[in-house]
């Protein structure tokens, strides 16, 4: 079937709300435009004014993780988190850095986490960054206890607003931990949360 720019436009605008959540080309091409003819760039060109008409607006479209998504602009976030009655997960500094180790010098294992940081790490933040969905194992470093590699999500790219990892700020200091991204909502850090928790070697090793 044919359709018309106008209405590529109002069934894919349609289409990101009633999904709430991350959609590329190639899913509003194999869904909800499976019926029509039209094209992927066709479907890029649709996105790209659905762009422009919210530029201005307190919802806008953005590029993220490979896909699109509606979101309301950042400058509004402290005045809707009044919404939600859930307080979002908060998460100690240490987590964090532990975070921005992984998105920086990924796969790593969390052997190298702890060479770069200087300090053994509790479970409890690796725990808490795979329960967010942020990180997750894909693969074994092919050392004595193969120990387990571990790399950021597209759930992570999600949250940060981030298209592909390569749109991570670059850092003056490869070393450095004092990286805090800037995606990072105030409210989800909590100074009075546990830190790292000395482990011993082995444990570290083989986790």
């Amino acid at each position: 079937m044919q359709i018309n720019p106008e209405q590529l436009k109002q069934l894919i605008e349609a289409s990101l709300f009633v999904m709430a959540k991350t959609v590329s080309i190639k899913q509003l091409s194999e869904t909800v435009l499976a019926d029509f003819n039209v094209s992927r760039v066709r479907i890029k060109v649709a996105l790209e004014e659905l762009q422009q008409d919210y530029q201005g607006r307190g919802v806008e479209l953005v590029k993220v993780a490979g896909g699109y998504r509606f979101q309301s602009i950042e400058t509004l976030s402290p005045y809707l988190q009044n919404l939600w009655q859930e307080k979002a997960p908060r998460y100690s500094r240490a987590t964090l850095e532990t975070l921005a180790v992984i998105a920086y010098r990924q796969p790593v294992t969390r052997g190298d986490i702890e060479f770069v940081r200087g300090v053994a790490i509790g479970s409890h933040i690796i725990k808490s960054l795979s329960d967010r969905d942020w990180i997750k194992i894909v693969g074994h470093k092919e050392v004595p206890g193969r120990p387990a590699l571990y790399a950021t999500t597209n759930e992570f790219l999600a949250y940060f607003g981030l298209d592909t990892i390569a749109d991570l700020p670059a850092l003056s200091d490869a070393e450095s931990l004092a990286v805090l991204f800037s995606g990072v909502k105030s409210s989800d850090v909590n100074p009075d949360d546990p830190e790292d928790v000395p482990e011993t070697t082995e444990e570290s090793t083989n986790e």
